[in-house]
C-alpha cells in the first residue's frame, strides 16, 4: 500500500464531486482516511466506530474499520466485515475504491471483479465502473470476460482505446490457450477481422493499434500481409521508435527470407548510419545466403523495392573499406561500427575458407589500428575480445608487445615501471592487461612471474588512484580494473599452489579497493563469493545489501547469497537472505498485472505478452523454488519442537506431502553465471555444457530437499494421527493412506540419492568464476542423506509396529532395535567427520578448514530428522507400554521380561543423549580455539608482497572471517542445547 493511497481515493471523489456541494459523508470519513494511511490503524478502527454508532448505514466506514483490522493482523474479522458491505453491491466510489484495496491487501483481485459486476449492473452506463471491471478482470488473467467487457465498454463509450483492449484480449486469449489449433483458428483470425473492420472504416487512430495489428498477422504468419501493412500508409504511424518501419520491415524480409529486399535495406541504412552493428549482420547474412542461392539481378529492371543488390564478396569487401576510409577521413572521432565489420567479415569469410580475406588486411594490423582509435574506451577489450581467435597462437606475445608500443607511458622510475600521464593513457594500458589475459599470456606465467605482475598491477592501481581524487563515493576510480585483476591472479596462484596465504593477500587488495571505490560492485562480488568458500557468511550478507540488488536482480544474481545461507551455520542471516529473495517473488504476481493494467492504459500492447512471459519465467524459477524450500526447512530446524510442536509447524506452512508445487518439467534457470568480470582465455571460460551439469546438480539437491521437506511433513500427520487400533475405518483411511504417502516419499528420496551418486561421481569442475557447486556432493560425503532416510524408513516400521502390538512382534520389534543401533553407528561416524580445526595457525599462516563447517551443519539437521522420528516413536510407544502395565496388573505377573524394544528405546535415547553432549563439547572446543588464535601474531609479509597498509586490510579480512566462524560454532551450539532440552521430554 503505497502511502497517502487513501487520501486520494477521497481527493478523487471530491473532484469527480466538483462544481456540487460536497458530500458531508467525505468530510467525516476524511479522520480514518488519515490514520490509515499514516499507519496509525487503531485509531482508524476508533474513529470508523464512532462514525458508525452514528451513521449504520454508512458503508465506506465499515471497509475503512475492515483495512485496519487487516493491518492489525485480524483477517476474519476484517474479511467478515467487508462481506457485510460487498453484498449490499455499493455503487459509491468510496467504498468501492476501498474494497479494492482491501480485497489487494488480503491477496484475494477475484472478490473485485464481483464488485464491479454488481455496479456495472446498477450502473450499465458508467465508463468508470466498465473501466474498472476490465481491470480488475486482467489483474485475475480473465482474458475471455476481458474481450466482452471491453466491447461493453466500448459500446457505452465508443473510444477505440476500449475497442482495441478487447482485440487485445482474444490475442491473449490465444497466447495462453493450451491447443495452439485453437488460437489459429480461432482467437487470432478474429482479432484480425476485428482490426480489419477498423481499418476499412478508416477509424485507425494511433501507432498503438498499428502495432497490434502487426503482432496479430505476425502471430499469424503472415508476414506478406504484415510487411505490405507496415509498408503502406499505416506504416507512417510507427513513429516512436527510431527506425521502428524499417526494422519491421527487415524482421519481415528474414522470415520470408526476401534477402535481395534484406541485402538493399542493410546497405541503404548502413550508407545513412555505418554504426547500427544490427544492419551489418543482416547485410552479411543476406549476402551470404544471395551467393548460395546464385542469385542474380535482372537485367534491365530494379534489383528489388528496396533499390541495388549486393551479391559478390567482392562488393561487400569494397563497401566496408569504403567505411572504413571514409571514417578516416573524418575530424570528429570515427565510429567503431565499420571497423569491427572488417574483422566479422573476414570472421565469416574465414568459416567459409574464402581466399577474399586477405584484400580487408592483416587481422593483427586491424586490430592495432582498431586499437589506436578506440584503445582509450572501455568497449575496446570487450570489441577486440569477439576476434582474438582471428590471431594465430604464434602471434599473440607479438600483438600484445605491439599494442604495448601504443600505450604512452611516463618513463622508468626506481621501481622499474613507467606510468601512464592522463586517465586515456591509462585505459589504454589497462585494455593491454585485460588482452594479455585473455591471450593466455598471464596464465603461462610460472608462480614467480605472476607474482612480479601482481607487484606491476598493484603499482599502476595505486599511482592510478591520483586521478580520482575529485571522484564521489557512487563513483568507481579509474584504476579499479587493475585491482580486480591483481585479485584475479591471487585467485590463479591459489588455485594451482594451494596456498592459502594468496587467498589472504587477495581479500587484503579487494577490502582495500572497496575503501577508495565504496560502489564497486565487481570488487563486493567476488569478495562476497571469497568469503563464502572460505565458510564466512557473517560479513556477506552486509555485502550483498550494500549491492543495493533491485527487482529481477534477486532471481538472477541472489544465488550467489543463498547458496551458502543455509550451509554455514548462520541461521539468522539465512533467514533474512531468504527474506531478501522471497520478498521480491512473492510480490512479482501483483506488480505484474499493475505492469499489464499500464500496458493497456497506454497502448503498450506489445508488451503484455512480454510481461505475461516475464511473470511466468519467475513462477518457474529455480532460485524461487530452492529459496522457497530452504526457508520452510531452515524454519522447521530452528523452530519445530522447540518454539511449537513439528505439527503445528507444518500446519503452519501449509505444507501438504502429497502436493508437490516445483513445475520439475518447466523449471527455469535464470542464474546470471557471468556477472563476475573475467578475462580468461575460451579454454576456461564457462561453457553451455558447464551450465547444463551446474543445472541438473542444482535440480538433483532441490529434489533432495523438497523430498525431505514432504517427508518431515508426512511425519508430521503421522505423529498427529489417531491411533489405528481404534477402527478399521481409520486404518483404511487415515494412518494408512498417510504412511502410504510415506512410503512412497522415501521411494522417491531412495531413486533421486542415486541419481545423486552417480553425478558426484563426475567430479565436475566448474571455472572458478562460474556457477558455486551444489551442496549436493557434501551431503552425500558427510552421510547426512543416507542416515535421514533411515530414521525416515523407521518411522513406517514403528507405525506397523503401532497396528500389530507387541503380543505378536518379536521380529519387527528386533528390527526396530537394530534400526535404533545403525542410526547411532551412523550419526557418530557424521560428527566424527566434523572433527578437526575449521581454523589454525600453522607455520605462522593461517589455515581454514569451511567444509568442517558444513559437516557440521548437515550433523545439526540430521540430528533434527532423528529427534523428531525419536519423537514419534515415543508417541508410539508409550500408549503400547501403558497397555502392557495395566495388563500386568490384572494378570499379577510381575516376571514378564520387559519388550526389547522399550529397552531398546531407552538405550537409543541415552545414547542420543550421548551424541548430542560429544557435539556439544566439540563445538565448545572449536569455539574456545578460535577466541584464543591471536591474528595479530600473524607474520604477514611487510615489505615487497605487501605494505603496512594492506596487510591491514588483510588482518581485517581475517578479523571477519574469524568472527563469522565463532558467530556459525554459537548458533550451532544454541540450536544443538535446545535439541538436547527436547530429548529429556522422550523418556518414558
Amino acid at each position: 500500500m503505497r502511502p497517502r493511497m487513501l487520501r486520494h481515493i477521497l481527493a478523487t471523489s471530491n473532484m469527480a464531486a466538483r462544481g456540487h456541494v460536497q458530500d458531508p459523508n467525505d468530510r467525516r470519513l476524511r479522520p480514518i482516511y488519515d490514520y490509515l494511511d499514516n499507519g496509525n490503524n487503531k485509531m482508524a478502527i476508533q474513529q470508523a466506530d464512532k462514525l458508525l454508532k452514528k451513521h449504520k448505514d454508512l458503508h465506506c466506514a465499515k471497509v475503512l474499520k475492515a483495512i485496519g483490522l487487516q493491518r492489525t493482523g485480524k483477517q476474519d474479522e476484517a474479511f467478515s466485515l467487508a462481506q457485510e458491505v460487498a453484498t449490499l453491491e455499493p455503487t459509491d466510489d468510496n467504498s468501492l475504491q476501498a474494497l479494492t484495496i482491501l480485497y489487494r491487501e488480503m491477496h484475494r483481485p477475484e472478490l473485485v471483479t464481483k464488485l464491479y459486476e454488481a455496479a456495472v449492473k446498477k450502473v450499465p452506463l458508467s465508463e468508470e465502473y466498465h473501466s474498472h471491471l476490465f481491470m480488475a478482470y486482467a489483474r485475475v488473467g480473465e482474458y475471455k470476460k476481458m474481450q466482452q467487457a471491453g466491447m461493453a465498454l466500448y459500446k457505452t463509450v465508443p473510444k477505440n482505446p476500449y475497442y482495441f483492449w478487447s482485440v487485445m484480449s482474444l490475442v491473449m486469449q490465444a497466447i495462453s490457450a493450451q491447443d495452439e489449433k485453437l488460437a489459429q483458428t480461432m482467437f487470432l483470425p478474429l482479432a484480425e477481422r476485428m482490426v480489419e473492420k477498423m481499418v476499412k472504416e478508416e477509424k485507425i487512430e494511433a501507432e498503438a493499434e498499428v502495432q497490434l495489428y502487426f503482432m496479430i498477422l505476425e502471430r499469424l504468419g503472415k508476414y506478406v500481409e504484415a510487411l505490405d501493412m507496415v509498408r503502406g500508409p499505416l506504416g507512417e504511424k510507427l513513429t516512436s521508435e527510431l527506425q521502428s518501419r524499417e526494422n519491421k520491415c527487415m524482421m519481415m524480409y528474414q522470415r520470408l527470407q526476401l534477402w535481395p529486399e534484406c541485402n538493399a535495406l542493410s546497405y541503404k541504412l548502413l550508407l545513412k548510419n555505418p554504426d547500427e552493428w544490427q544492419f551489418y549482420l543482416s547485410y552479411f547474412d543476406s549476402l551470404f545466403h544471395l551467393m548460395d542461392k546464385s542469385w542474380s539481378p535482372p537485367n534491365e529492371e530494379e534489383h528489388c523495392v528496396e533499390g541495388p543488390v549486393q551479391t559478390t564478396v567482392a562488393e561487400a569487401v569494397k563497401f566496408v573499406v569504403d567505411r572504413m576510409e571514409e571514417e578516416d577521413k573524418k575530424d570528429s572521432r570515427p565510429l567503431r561500427g565499420p571497423y569491427m565489420a572488417c574483422l566479422e567479415l573476414i570472421h565469416r569469410l574465414r568459416q567459409r575458407g574464402c581466399p577474399d580475406e586477405e584484400e580487408l588486411g592483416d587481422p593483427l594490423e586491424l586490430m592495432l589500428q582498431f586499437f589506436g582509435k578506440f584503445g582509450d574506451k572501455p568497449c575496446c577489450i570487450t570489441d577486440l575480445k569477439i576476434y582474438l581467435h582471428l590471431l594465430p597462437p604464434e602471434q599473440h606475445t607479438q600483438f600484445r608487445n605491439r599494442l604495448g608500443e601504443l600505450v604512452p607511458l611516463g618513463e622508468v622510475g626506481e621501481d622499474g615501471f613507467g606510468f601512464p600521464g592522463d586517465t586515456k593513457a591509462l585505459q589504454r594500458h589497462l585494455c593491454v592487461c585485460q588482452l594479455s589475459r585473455v591471450l593466455g599470456l598471464q596464465h603461462t606465467l610460472d608462480t614467480e612471474g605472476k607474482l612480479c605482475l601482481i607487484t606491476e598491477l598493484k603499482a599502476h592501481y595505486h599511482y592510478g588512484l591520483q586521478f580520482g581524487k575529485s571522484c564521489l563515493k557512487t563513483e568507481l576510480q579509474f584504476s579499479d580494473t587493475y585491482c580486480l585483476m591483481v585479485a584475479h591472479v591471487y585467485i590463479d596462484l591459489w588455485t594451482e599452489t594451494g596456498d592459502e596465504n594468496m587467498l589472504w593477500q587477495c581479500l587484503g587488495v579487494l577490502e582495500e579497493g572497496l575503501s577508495y571505490s565504496p560502489s564497486n560492485a565487481q570488487f563486493k562480488l567476488l569478495l562476497l563469493l571469497l568469503f563464502c568458500r572460505l565458510g564466512a557468511f557473517q560479513p556477506v550478507v552486509d555485502l550483498y545489501s550494500s549491492l543495493d540488488a533491485k527487482h529481477v536482480q534477486h532471481d538472477t544474481i541472489g544465488y550467489l547469497l543463498t547458496r551458502y545461507a543455509g550451509s554455514l551455520g548462520q541461521f539468522a542471516a539465512a533467514s533474512q537472505s531468504y527474506n531478501f529473495s522471497l520478498r521480491f517473488f512473492h510480490s512479482n504476481q501483483k506488480d505484474t498485472s499493475e505492469y499489464i493494467i499500464q500496458a493497456y492504459k497506454y497502448g503498450a500492447f506489445e508488451k503484455i505478452p512480454e510481461f505475461i512471459a516475464f511473470r511466468t519465467r519467475l513462477n518457474q524459477s529455480l532460485h524461487f523454488a530452492q529459496v522457497r524450500t530452504e526457508r520452510m526447512l531452515l524454519d522447521l530446524y530452528t523452530e519445530a519442537d522447540i518454539t511449537s510442536s513439528l505439527e503445528e509447524s507444518v500446519k503452519a506452512m501449509g505444507l501438504c506431502p502429497e502436493e508437490d508445487d516445483i513445475p520439475w518439467d518447466n523449471m527455469r534457470d535464470n542464474r546470471d553465471l557471468t556477472v563476475l568480470f573475467s578475462w580468461d582465455p575460451k579454454d576456461r571460460e564457462l561453457t553451455e555444457e558447464h551450465r547444463r551439469l551446474s543445472l541438473e546438480e542444482e535440480s538433483v539437491w532441490l529434489k533432495v530437499r523438497s523430498l525431505t521437506l514432504r517427508l518431515l511433513a508426512s511425519l508430521a500427520l503421522l505423529r498427529h494421527a489417531p491411533s489405528s487400533r481404534n477402527s478399521d475405518k481409520t486404518n483404511e483411511n487415515g494412518v494408512s493412506a498417510k504412511s502410504s504417502t510415506l512410503q512412497t516419499l522415501l521411494s522417491q528420496l531412495d531413486l533421486t540419492l542415486q541419481t545423486a551418486a552417480q553425478i558426484t561421481e563426475k567430479q565436475t569442475q566448474y571455472p572458478f568464476l562460474g556457477p558455486p557447486s551444489s551442496r549436493l556432493a557434501s551431503a552425500l560425503s558427510s552421510g547426512s542423506c543416507h542416515c535421514q532416510a533411515s530414521a525416515l524408513q523407521l518411522s513406517l516400521t514403528l507405525q506397523e509396529l503401532e497396528t500389530t502390538g507387541l503380543d505378536d512382534s518379536s521380529e519387527l520389534q528386533t528390527q526396530i532395535c537394530n534400526s535404533f543401533k545403525s542410526l547411532i553407528v551412523q550419526l557418530q561416524e557424521l560428527l566424527s567427520r566434523c572433527k578437526g580445526e575449521v581454523l589454525e595457525m600453522k607455520n605462522s599462516r593461517l589455515m581454514t578448514q569451511p567444509s568442517l563447517l558444513e559437516t557440521l551443519v548437515f550433523f545439526v539437521e540430521t540430528v533434527c530428522v532423528v529427534l523428531w522420528v525419536a519423537s514419534y516413536s515415543a508417541s508410539v510407544l508409550r500408549p503400547l507400554k501403558s497397555s502392557l502395565q495395566k495388563k500386568k496388573k490384572k494378570t499379577k505377573d510381575s516376571s514378564t521380561a520387559m519388550p526389547v524394544v522399550l529397552s531398546g528405546f531407552q538405550e537409543w535415547t541415552g545414547s542420543l543423549q550421548g551424541i548430542v553432549t560429544q557435539a556439544l563439547d566439540h563445538v565448545k572446543g572449536q569455539e574456545a580455539s578460535l577466541a584464543a588464535l591471536k591474528l595479530a601474531a600473524l607474520t604477514l609479509g611487510v615489505g615487497h608482497a605487501q605494505t603496512q597498509e594492506e596487510c591491514g586490510f588483510t588482518r581485517a579480512a581475517m578479523d571477519k572471517v574469524q568472527t563469522s566462524y565463532l558467530g556459525s560454532l554459537q548458533e550451532l551450539g544454541d540450536l544443538l542445547r535446545k535439541r538436547a532440552d527436547s530429548l529429556k521430554s522422550l523418556k518414558f
